[in-house]
């Protein structure tokens, strides 16, 4: 397991830690989850441009859903 320092704004690091407090689990694994969304947003959208750039519709379309429904799951 890899240490990042990360450095923002007192304001922002007080909203992260409201944050993770409303969700009962703490600003390391807060970030830790959010990490985690956008890589698998990323990785979906590379499956996407490679599904364009065969010519096939479908696929790409099915991606877009199984993005779609990640990305409206993790609203809260």
């Amino acid at each position: 397991m890899s240490v990042v320092t990360l450095r923002i704004a007192d304001d922002k690091h007080a909203r992260l830690k409201q944050l993770a407090a409303s969700r009962h689990t703490s600003v390391n694994r807060l970030l830790d989850e959010l990490a985690t969304i956008a890589l698998a947003q990323h990785d979906l959208l590379t499956q996407f441009k490679a599904a364009a750039q065969r010519g096939d519709p479908a696929e790409g379309l099915a991606i877009l859903d199984e993005l779609d429904a990640h990305f409206v799951g993790t609203q809260t």
